[in-house]
């Protein structure tokens, strides 16, 4: 560990994919830096993914800084474990400083300079690239710890199997990316599932030939903005629904035998769960955004004059929902034999750490433009729609041709672009460094 006397060019907090992403571009602009990490390198990835996960991005999008895709499954989808592997393999080729099993407990500024207090000692460091996410909290109602002691509940970042649950029926709130692909594993495994949806949009997995994921980099609809997102939302929406090797649809998933439910609204004086009356305005949403991306798509097709096929049904996008008869509006879990409730319902960060009035917002999340803090020499990499829809969920960058080595060999734009704006500071106050 660096001792009080030394400060750092930079320490970067996290080694998940930003803060490898930008360990690799600090050290190629030469600056001397260290990555702390709390565990081990792609720790949120081993600890908070279940067992079956696999990337929403095909293989020839999941790749880091300086490297592309070279194998013979360019549309297949990497596996949690092979995703860690990848990330502790790219560390490795790149020497990058790692400090595993690091923790940070205090961020604060002092003396024109950071000072971090990790169970490793204290380090100092000019300037600080929080890395460590802001997707591993997860947020449950408040009520739910009003629910009967007997219920298994846990967070779509505890859960790892089917074959974990307790036997009986399982009720998985919230339909949007981890909802939906838990539900259907559970399906799968042959358990009775009931899903309380919302209001989420949905991509088809594969549409017009290719991965639905290449059309959105190339065309650039990754590339809107967060302000004009808001703009048009009138808030940050949840991700659209994208099953890792198929569409996954909530008509799909009710025909697999998932009893849909409307949003969940409360608990009843009774103990009931009570759900609002919107499944098919719920169903209708979701697959007006698929609509809504196909047409995109077929836009910029017809706009670039590419040579496409026509568009096939999706199975998952056809067939015919089963919806309860009589519709649920109220839920008694233990007659229904539900054993266990798997919450889905949205993560944030946990930034208590950070001493630094004005670094975060009442919320207690990060304040910050395109990365930048509000505060000097602080930024975030890797926070979900920092930027552009591409924030914190893809790692690719548009530019540079269409072949697939050409497309994503500058990958990882966030970090890409957090390290340059460091140094354009850097420059500014420190010339003499960069003569």
């Amino acid at each position: 560990m660096t001792d009080g006397g030394d400060v750092l060019d930079a320490v970067v907090i996290g080694a998940g994919w930003a803060g490898l992403g930008v360990s690799y571009w600090l050290a190629r602009r030469g600056l001397r830096h260290s990555v702390l990490e709390r565990g081990r390198i792609g720790e949120t990835w081993r600890t908070q993914r279940w067992d079956l996960f696999r990337m929403n991005t095909p293989n020839v999008q999941t790749v880091m800084p300086g490297d592309c895709y070279d194998g013979p499954d360019p549309d297949g989808a990497l596996t949690r474990d092979q995703f860690v592997t990848l990330l502790e393999d790219f560390a490795g080729r790149n020497a990058l400083p790692i400090e595993p099993d690091t923790a940070v407990s205090e961020l604060t500024h002092e003396n024109g300079a950071y000072r971090l207090t990790t169970s490793h000692g204290t380090l100092w460091a000019r300037n600080v690239i929080v890395a460590s996410g802001s997707l591993n909290c997860p947020v449950r109602p408040v009520w739910a710890a009003a629910l009967s002691p007997a219920l298994r509940q846990i967070d779509a970042s505890g859960y790892r199997s089917a074959a974990d649950l307790p036997d009986g029926a399982v009720l998985v709130v919230g339909s949007g990316q981890s909802g939906a692909q838990i539900a259907e594993e559970l399906a799968d495994a042959g358990r009775t599932v009931f899903l309380a949806t919302s209001r989420v949009g949905r991509l088809p997995r594969r549409y017009r030939g290719r991965d639905i994921m290449v059309w959105l980099l190339e065309s650039g609809f990754l590339d809107v903005r967060r302000e004009e997102i808001i703009r048009l939302a009138g808030r940050i929406p949840p991700r659209g629904v994208l099953g890792s090797m198929h569409t996954i649809s909530l008509q799909a998933l009710s025909a697999q035998g998932v009893v849909l439910l409307g949003r969940l609204t409360g608990i009843e004086d009774s103990g009931s769960l009570s759900f609002a009356d919107d499944l098919e305005a719920n169903v209708r949403f979701a697959d007006e955004g698929s609509e809504n991306v196909k047409h995109h798509v077929d836009d910029y097709i017809s706009r670039m004059g590419i040579d496409a096929p026509v568009a096939e049904p999706d199975p998952a996008e056809t067939v015919a929902m089963r919806e309860p008869n009589p519709t649920i509006g109220s839920l008694d879990l233990s007659r229904s034999g539900v054993t266990s409730v798997v919450w889905c319902t949205g993560f944030k960060g946990d930034f208590s750490w950070m001493r630094l009035p004005g670094a975060l917002d009442s919320a207690g999340q990060p304040v910050h433009v395109d990365g930048v803090a509000a505060l000097p020499r602080l930024y975030f990499a890797g926070l979900d729609f920092a930027f552009t829809r591409k924030s914190g969920s893809h790692p690719g960058d548009r530019r540079g041709g269409t072949s697939p080595c050409r497309s994503y060999r500058r990958a990882f734009v966030t970090a890409f672009g957090i390290v340059n704006k460091l140094l354009t500071a850097e420059r500014r106050q420190r010339p003499e460094r960069f003569r």
